[in-house]
């Protein structure tokens, strides 16, 4: 593909990007469709039009779309030879929103790391864990910084890997066996947070299309139950068609609207409420949210936030294990929540986040993208007296 019809082509969907229609959302519909593109092709495409919104607080209003993009391009290139080419003061200025940082400490350190292009990575099947990286290739484990204080979490993620190379995971036989899903690293250590043990009943309360649901059905070893819920049927529709694929019979799927009336009357030995958010933890990889979210959507998402969490609560057995979790970093919806929750709560007391064998990590957790090279998350866990 030439580069003037690779920037033609990019433009076309960034001119139907709207707050309404995001740029996942188009490339998706557009990439989709056009079936006479090459998968190579495809990734450029895409690559254009996500350094475009990375880019956007450097480019010309007044300039066409394929110009902006091409600058957009230009600055990628030189910030991937060296990141040093922009300072921070300007990253600070013009990679985020200003009322962000109201909610957020910014450090140079997540500032470039928002400008990169983002690691894509896997989740294996445990009895999969060694054979995959063999059969797939290009598969590198995680290792967790030492400064961080998250080195201690490396054992933990045997099933963890990042993919650097070029095959369409999706067409891949082992994707189409089930063998392994393409979810982020930081999504995978929520499932580590919740530390479920087999035989248990578990209850995945935003569950969405039900990657988390079916790591903790491989985490308990498909013993057990999983209630997983959520109000979209749409979501729970592609989630029985990854848990079919993945050879996973143990959960029951039932809408939910996040209100006072509960789905079942179970009382379950854990609950995850990886709860709706502003999703600033995946800016990275989704940097045209950058441009749309607003303060509004922080405060009514908190509302919802703790209100999801005061709901599901009763439903947890004694000495069960509670877990709250949200892919974004703002105050609002991050410890505000958790220290609202543990403050009206008494009979719920704070728990280490991965367990006892990981108490020094403390009983809430922000997972920083530059210390990952992932999303961002933060995870809360509480035990019931």
């Amino acid at each position: 593909m030439s580069a003037s019809t690779l920037l033609n082509r990019a433009a076309r969907i960034i001119d139907q990007v709207t707050p309404e229609k995001p740029a996942d959302y188009v490339l998706r519909g557009e990439l989709g469709a056009a079936r006479h593109l090459l998968p190579a092709e495809k990734r450029d495409i895409a690559r254009a039009v996500f350094a475009y919104h990375r880019w956007l607080g450097w480019l010309d209003e007044q300039a066409s779309t394929q110009s902006r993009l091409a600058s957009a391009l230009d600055l990628q290139r030189k910030f991937d030879a060296d990141e040093t080419s922009v300072k921070p003061e300007a990253l600070a200025a013009r990679a985020v929103p200003a009322w962000l940082k109201t909610e957020l400490d910014l450090t140079p350190g997540h500032l470039r790391q928002l400008q990169r292009e983002p690691a894509l990575w896997i989740r294996v099947q445990k009895e999969f864990a060694a054979a995959l990286p063999r059969s797939l290739g290009h598969l590198t484990p995680p290792a967790l910084p030492e400064s961080s204080g998250l080195s201690a979490l490396n054992p933990q993620l045997p099933t963890a890997f990042r993919y650097t190379g070029d095959t369409d995971l999706y067409k891949t036989s082992e994707f189409q066996k089930g063998v392994f899903e393409i979810q982020d690293l930081a999504s995978q250590l929520v499932g580590h947070a919740c530390a479920p043990r087999p035989g248990e009943t578990w209850w995945d309360a935003c569950a969405g299309e039900g990657g988390k649901t079916l790591h903790l059905a491989d985490l308990m070893d498909n013993k057990g139950l999983l209630w997983a819920t959520d109000r979209n049927t749409g979501r729970l529709a592609a989630l029985r068609k990854r848990a079919a694929r993945a050879q996973v019979f143990n959960y029951r799927a039932v809408t939910w609207n996040g209100g006072p009336f509960l789905p079942t009357k179970t009382r379950f030995d854990g609950i995850l409420i990886d709860a709706p958010c502003s999703g600033v933890g995946t800016w990275q990889r989704n940097p045209h949210a950058r441009w749309t979210t607003t303060p509004d959507d922080v405060r009514e998402l908190a509302e919802i936030q703790l209100q999801l969490l005061n709901y599901a609560a009763p439903a947890l057995k004694p000495g069960g294990r509670l877990v709250y979790a949200v892919c974004t970093l703002t105050r609002s919806e991050t410890t505000a929540i958790a220290d609202a929750f543990t403050a009206a709560h008494p009979d719920f007391e704070p728990a280490p986040v991965s367990g006892s064998r990981l108490s020094t990590l403390g009983s809430q957790l922000f997972l920083l993208p530059h210390e990952l090279d992932a999303n961002g998350m933060f995870i809360a866990a509480w035990t019931k007296k």
